[in-house]
């Protein structure tokens, strides 16, 4: 009863930080002739609701595609096609066709916030308490591991901020790891489909459940019960897939119009300034000038493929719930680190497989997470976050360190770096002085970041190079990220507990 108590409590102070972030500015508040995201989602309100399904992807007079045209999987549109129901009730001007294009208001602005409130609450919520409480913990380290996930402020920024509804889709993917990590392996498959269905970044997570759920059909033996998950996880994942794309599937020309608008190949390697491996390089190589359209994409996906493939090669071969949350992390991090097309909010994707491991490894978590809301810093200064995004940032580092005493967990074993330390002092015996060096990038990471945050705020960028300061911020989390993705790859590979302790899987 006291959990449930305390667990209520932990769930109000997540939706007070949440609706208290969303009562400041948004994207493109005020600013014509193309607003921002929360336009973007608004109009995304006005075209499935006033223009008849086959229309939704295609260009027109009533559908200029180049005014944010829709993007997303069939099941945002859905989305969007239901709260627009609740708004042509409410003011039938919100969405009406054409002259509704830039509509701003209070009463808009709350219904469209309250949109988000109440999809967090249904899907992404729920989700962080059971998977919280499933852990095997104490009552007080299970609210503790809630409170700190809810708090995470990079997710609240963005959704409450910014204005998007990602807590949806990184809602359906934490249902798909709870009910696979819990041998729900059915209702995990179809909860993740919805994931992929409602954004297709959730692809950056499709590899673990793949490599882990077909680990555990070997396991089980392919001539019998393996065999036998694997035709039922098809069926679940194919009938998933036929019924969100239905309506898009009665000619070829509607089905290849919506992919063509779901991976537009022809945008370029990355957007704006991103914390990633590319958009760093063009600091001192100007990759997109110099190399053909064609051999980026090759480029990247060599590099995306090879930097997750040994995690997946090990997970399929030892399938385990720990492997798979770490595997989720490395393959998530080398999508957003390599891949084509990455926007800066992607790394919540990230962010989400590494709230999971929290409790496990919260000292290098916490950090993680940390940077990731520092990598997107110029996109939060640019909707006029500042003071959110300091406040929450404050508020998550202060819980976690209090929760779990982030700094007294520093040690080769809390680290999950004893099986590699030992490993190298077989040839290296003086090599013990790995937790030294991690605190002391720790402390300059911290530095670095209140540092090149007040430098932002507080002076005008020469002139001459007037995205310095965007891209110095970019660089330094590029820089950490790939530290992380080395961190997380050693913990997998030295790991030999996950492969004994789940040696059966039925």
């Amino acid at each position: 009863m006291e959990k449930w108590y305390l667990m209520t409590t932990v769930v109000l102070i997540g939706l007070t930080v949440r609706w208290t972030v969303s009562l400041n500015s948004y994207s493109g508040a005020g600013k014509p002739p193309m607003f921002g995201d929360y336009e973007a989602q608004r109009h995304w309100q006005e075209i499935t609701f006033n223009l008849p399904i086959r229309q939704w992807y295609f260009n027109s007079s009533d559908n200029n595609l180049l005014y944010w045209g829709l993007d997303y999987p069939p099941l945002t549109a859905y989305h969007s096609l239901l709260c627009a129901y609740v708004a042509k009730i409410i003011n039938p001007d919100w969405i009406a066709l054409h002259t509704s294009r830039g509509y701003e208001s209070q009463a808009h602005k709350l219904f469209m916030r309250a949109t988000v409130l109440i999809a967090d609450l249904l899907i992404y919520i729920p989700a962080v308490v059971l998977y919280c409480c499933l852990k095997e913990m104490s009552t007080k380290k299970k609210v503790a591991n809630a409170l700190c996930i809810l708090l995470y402020p990079g997710l609240i920024l963005i959704d409450y901020g910014h204005f998007q509804y990602n807590s949806v889709s990184l809602g359906f993917a934490l249902w798909g790891v709870l009910g696979v990590s819990c041998h729900w392996d059915l209702l995990g498959s179809l909860a993740f489909c919805l994931a992929i269905n409602y954004k297709q970044m959730e692809l950056y997570h499709s590899l673990p459940f793949f490599c882990f759920l077909l680990g555990k059909c070997f396991q089980k033996g392919l001539k019998g019960k393996g065999l036998v998950l694997l035709v039922k996880l098809a069926c679940t994942v194919v009938a998933a897939f036929l019924l969100c794309w239905l309506p898009f599937l009665t000619d070829e020309e509607q089905t290849l119009q919506v992919l063509r608008r779901l991976f537009p190949v022809d945008r370029g390697l990355f957007e704006d300034k991103v914390a990633n491996i590319w958009c760093s390089l063009s600091v001192f190589l100007k990759i997109k000038a110099i190399l053909p359209h064609h051999i980026q994409i090759v480029i990247s996906f060599c590099f995306t493929f090879l930097s997750l493939l040994p995690a997946c090669i090990k997970l399929i071969r030892q399938p385990s719930p720990k492997g798979f949350k770490f595997t989720l992390v490395i393959c998530a991090l080398s999508f957003f680190l390599f891949s084509f097309q990455v926007h800066e909010k992607s790394i919540l994707l990230v962010s989400l497989p590494v709230c999971l491991v929290l409790s496990e490894i919260p000292f290098m978590s916490t950090w993680f997470l940390l940077v990731s809301t520092f990598s997107m810093l110029p996109l939060l200064l640019k909707d006029d976050l500042l003071m959110p995004t300091i406040v929450t940032t404050m508020a998550f580092f202060i819980a976690c360190a209090t929760s779990f005493s982030i700094f007294e967990k520093t040690s080769e074993e809390e680290l999950q770096l004893k099986s590699f330390c030992i490993s190298i002092r077989k040839y290296l015996p003086w090599f013990t002085f790995l937790p030294r060096v991690i605190q002391y990038l720790f402390r300059m990471s911290i530095i670095t970041i209140v540092l090149l945050t007040l430098v932002t705020v507080t002076q005008d960028p020469p002139q001459k190079f007037p995205d310095l300061f965007s891209v110095l911020v970019c660089f330094v989390s590029c820089l950490k990220f790939l530290f992380f993705l080395v961190y997380f790859n050693i913990i997998i590979m030295w790991d030999s507990k996950s492969g004994r302790s789940q040696k059966k899987i039925n």
